[in-house]
């Protein structure tokens, strides 16, 4: 198995400063190499829907076990919420710009977010995310976590769990899935919302090239 789903029962959930659980080596590291390999060829900083990537056998059998019902009900029983059957998201990114790291607190439609990382070590100062006690200062952290390859994250969303990071531009290979509140207002709204953000982006990047 790719995912070490006893190392996630294990972890307790902390509550500073919000609902969270950090697992090294959630992914098991003699596959993580095979899972590089296999990563999405993305060369552009944007989030893409998994549903629409090209990757190899090794990333799409980690594909399949997140959207197992095991993983779920594991981390729907961890965080005291329901998530099996829920409507759920994921998304890939392989790169990281100057615009991106802004402190948020993720879409009001998410009720979980899952972070996974890829890359084999991180000395950059800049990229580690961070949990923060307000939404203002993003040095005011209770925790960091370094984006190290096979590490995963998790929090509950709420109107407090600011997160962001410090400056970085270059490769950060990263996948992020969110289970979403099971509504058609919600999914259009968060559909419209990362439209918006992704124009903004993209105007922004043609601004700083002009």
């Amino acid at each position: 198995m790719t995912l070490q789903l006893d190392k996630l029962a294990q972890t307790q959930i902390q509550h500073t400063p919000y609902e969270h659980c950090v697992v090294p080596e959630f992914i098991d590291p003699q596959i993580l190499d095979q899972l590089n390999q296999d990563f999405p060829d993305l060369t552009d900083p944007a989030n893409h829907s998994v549903d629409k990537l090209n990757y190899g056998p090794a990333f799409k059998a980690l594909v399949d076990q997140l959207n197992h019902p095991s993983f779920s009900d594991m981390l729907g029983e961890k965080f005291g919420v329901q998530l099996t059957g829920y409507p759920s998201t994921i998304t890939v990114r392989g790169q990281c710009e100057l615009s991106d790291g802004d402190i948020h607190t993720d879409h009001w439609t998410k009720i979980v977010t899952v972070l996974l990382y890829f890359n084999t070590e991180w000395p950059h100062e800049g990229g580690r995310l961070r949990l923060l006690n307000s939404a203002t200062d993003i040095d005011d952290y209770a925790v960091e976590v370094n984006p190290e390859g096979g590490k995963m994250l998790a929090f509950l969303r709420s109107d407090h769990s600011y997160h962001g990071h410090k400056r970085f531009v270059g490769e950060r290979r990263i996948l992020q899935m969110n289970w979403v509140k099971p509504t058609r207002l919600a999914q259009i709204t968060q559909k419209f919302d990362r439209f918006l953000t992704h124009t903004m982006k993209r105007m922004s990047r043609l601004g700083n090239t002009a």
